[in-house]
This record gives C-alpha cells, sequence and structure tokens, in this order.
C-alpha cells in the first residue's frame, strides 16, 4: 500500500486550565494522499480547528505525530499551507503584496516574489488585479486571493478552514468548482473543514467524522466515486447512500 503523503498518528491536545488541563481532541489519526481530497466535519466545538493548529505545526500536540513525506513535522510551522476562516488580507497592502507575504516571510526578495505570484493570477481568476486593494474585491476574489497566499508555502499540502462559508450559495458553488480544477493542475492534497455535508461529500475522496468531548474520528467515510465527479453526482444514489451514513453516526452520536 502506497503510503499517504501527508497523515497524523494519535493526535492528542489538551488545554491548560487553573485546575487540570481539559482534553479538546484525543488520538485523531487522518491520511491524506498525493492530489487527495479529505472534509473534517462534526459539531461546533469537537476540535476540528485545534486538530487544524497541530497539523499545521502550529500547536505542539501533547501526544501523536504529524508526517509529511514519511518526515516527522511536528510542532514545524510552515511546511504546510494553512487558511483559516477568514482571509485575513492586509487592507493596507496590494492584492499582490498580500499573496507574497509568505514568501517575503522566508526571506525572498520583493521582486523575485512579486514575479512568482503574479504568474499565478491568471491562474486563480485575479490577473488585473494586482495593484488593487482588498476592499475593491468581491467576496470570492478576495478568498481567492487567500488561497493564492496560502499556496505560495510552495508545498503540495494544503489546509482549508470553511474557507467558502461566508459566500452566497451561487459564489460557494463557483468557487468549490474552480478550487477543485485548479488544485489538480497545481498537484495539490486539500484537508477541509465544513459543517456542509453535501459539500464534503461533493468534494472529498474521504470524509472523516469528528465527535464527543474530546473529539474523536467516529467515522471514516471513503467515497466510491473518483474525482472528478458528473455535475448530477449530488443527485445519485452514491451520493445519497453516502451522505445518509454520516448523517444516522452523527444521530446516533447525539442520542
Amino acid at each position: 500500500m502506497t503510503a499517504p503523503l501527508f497523515s497524523c498518528d494519535g493526535i492528542t491536545c489538551a488545554y491548560d486550565t487553573v485546575a487540570e488541563p481539559v482534553p479538546v481532541i484525543e488520538e485523531i489519526s487522518v491520511e491524506l494522499p498525493a492530489n487527495g481530497f479529505v472534509s473534517l466535519v462534526g459539531p461546533s466545538g469537537v476540535g476540528k480547528t485545534t486538530l487544524f493548529k497541530a497539523l499545521a505545526g502550529l500547536k505542539t500536540p501533547d501526544c501523536g505525530r504529524v508526517l509529511l513525506g514519511g518526515e516527522d513535522i511536528t510542532g514545524k510551522a510552515g511546511r504546510v499551507g494553512y487558511m483559516p476562516q477568514k482571509d485575513m488580507l492586509f487592507p493596507f497592502r496590494t492584492v499582490l503584496d498580500n499573496t507574497i507575504l509568505p514568501l517575503v516571510i522566508r526571506g525572498e526578495k520583493k521582486k523575485a516574489a512579486r514575479d512568482k505570484a503574479s504568474a499565478y493570477f491568471p491562474v486563480f481568476g485575479l490577473d488585473g488585479y494586482q495593484n488593487r486593494y482588498p476592499h475593491e474585491l468581491s467576496g470570492g476574489m478576495r478568498q481567492r486571493a487567500a488561497l493564492l497566499r496560502t499556496c505560495m508555502t510552495a508545498n503540495k499540502v494544503i489546509l482549508l478552514d470553511e474557507p467558502f462559508s461566508a459566500l452566497d450559495a451561487i459564489t460557494r458553488s463557483e468557487l468549490q468548482h474552480w478550487y477543485e480544477e485548479m488544485a489538480a493542475r497545481m498537484g495539490l492534497a486539500t484537508i477541509f473543514i465544513t459543517h456542509d455535508i453535501d459539500e464534503a461529500v461533493k468534494l472529498s475522496d474521504t470524509v472523516y467524522l469528528l465527535g464527543g468531548k474530546p473529539g474523536r474520528v467516529r467515522l471514516r467515510q471513503d467515497i466510491p466515486i473518483q474525482r472528478p465527479r458528473p455535475p448530477d453526482f449530488a443527485l445519485s444514489p452514491d451520493f445519497l447512500a453516502v451522505k445518509r451514513n454520516i448523517l444516522a453516526e452523527m444521530g446516533e452520536q447525539g442520542n
């Protein structure tokens, strides 16, 4: 069996309190193959964002490890791309200068960084907006700019924390389709947090359902239809069967 490009094994995190540490997530293991798409779903407060911080190296877990290409990167920031829920674009920087931040932080010269990022503006549907400011962009374009900045980490693994949740339904659907095509073109592997079961099943190779306190993996659901999927996949028996299985497990957790 081929080893996953990126994985975590037995991740456990707790937050310190005055009395004693409070466990947030416990013994979570996730696998992401090269060019794969994995979604994490579950109720608010189950620890999905805490897990992302551990995967991104922004928080060192109490137990477990994170692997990238077989290398232990636990607690090492900057090895994978991470985009939080809000786009976090700086209002006083142009769109281009927002996107080059990861490159500049790594020590690249601004001109070289701008040239490198500019080459991707057509791919991200942002060509001609290099010198605009974030307030001049639509919500969807801001998300594309934030995604481009994330991709400038020059890594093949991207962590996206509900990137489309603030968008209207039409824009959200358009960006889902666009991201699928762009990720395939750039050879990106993605782990995606969403509360939308339909979105998770539509986009993913595998859906992990988290539940409980502390949060654990309650279900690993593989999607049997290879990506890219037909436009009517959401109406197919395969889609509905997977969705029913996830909802049934969620219902059992609530009982």
